[in-house]
C-alpha cells in the first residue's frame, strides 16, 4: 500500500462514523431513498444479475439493489466503510458479499457481473482511465457499466481538508457528463447520459452543480 492510499484509506474511515448523514448517503428519508430506488430501477437490467458496487461505502446502494432482487457485491478501501455495510445488510435481513478492496483492482478474482455501478468514485482514484478500463473487463458479455457522477467541490467531513495531494488527482472535484463519455466510448458499444441535478429528491435538496448518470453497455 503507498503512502497515499494508506492516507486515502485513513480518510475514509474516519469518515464512515457520519458517512450516512449525508441525504443522499444514508438515505434515511422516504422520499430520498425512494427517488434512489426508482433511479437504479430505470439504470438496472429487468432481471435479477450479479452487480458489483465499487466504492460501496455504507452500502446503501446495494441494499436498495438487493431490495430490488439482485445480488450484490460491494467493494471500498476503508474497512470501517464496509464493516457499516455488512451491519445494514444483515439488520435488513439480506445476504451480501462486502469486500476490503482497492477501487483500482477489485478483489473479486474472476468472477464477471451484469452490472458494475460507482456512483461519486472516479473523483478520488489516481488513475481513473486505467480503473474504467479494469472495470469494463469485470463486466459478462452484455454487460452494463452504470457511472453516477458529477462537478462537485471536494468530498468529506466539513472541516477536513482531503489527503494530501489530492489537487493532483486527475479529476478532483469531478468531472463533466461529456468528458467522462469520452473516456468511456472507446471501451464499450454505446453510451447515454442521464442528467440528475434537476430532481432534488435524490440530493435532499435543490443542487446547482453538475450532476449525471453515464450507462455504458458493452
Amino acid at each position: 500500500m503507498t503512502d497515499r492510499t494508506a492516507s486515502i484509506t485513513a480518510y475514509w474511515d474516519a469518515a464512515a462514523a457520519a458517512f450516512d448523514d449525508e441525504p443522499d448517503h444514508g438515505l434515511t428519508a422516504d422520499n430520498t431513498r425512494a427517488a434512489w430506488a426508482r433511479l437504479l430501477h430505470s439504470l438496472m437490467p429487468t432481471d435479477p444479475v450479479d452487480v458489483l458496487d465499487i466504492g460501496c461505502g455504507t452500502g446503501s446502494m446495494s441494499l436498495l439493489l438487493a431490495e430490488a432482487g439482485h445480488r450484490a457485491t460491494g467493494v471500498d478501501l476503508a474497512p470501517r466503510m464496509v464493516e457499516q455495510a455488512r451491519t445494514k445488510f444483515e439488520a435488513a435481513g439480506f445476504a451480501g458479499r462486502f469486500l476490503v478492496g482497492d477501487a483500482m483492482m477489485p478483489p473479486t478474482g474472476e468472477q464477471r457481473f451484469g452490472v458494475v455501478l460507482a456512483r461519486h468514485l472516479v473523483w478520488t482514484l489516481p488513475d481513473p482511465e486505467a480503473a474504467l478500463r479494469e472495470w469494463v473487463t469485470r463486466l459478462r458479455p452484455g454487460g452494463r457499466l452504470v457511472l453516477v457522477e458529477g462537478r462537485w467541490r471536494e468530498a468529506g467531513q466539513s472541516g477536513v481538508p482531503y489527503v494530501a495531494g489530492a489537487e493532483s488527482l486527475p479529476w478532483n472535484g469531478g468531472i463533466g457528463a461529456e468528458d467522462l463519455a469520452v473516456a468511456v466510448r472507446p471501451l464499450v458499444a454505446a453510451v447515454r447520459i442521464e442528467p440528475l441535478g434537476s430532481d432534488p429528491d435524490l440530493w435532499g435538496g435543490p443542487v446547482d452543480d453538475e450532476r449525471y448518470a453515464l450507462i455504458a453497455d458493452v
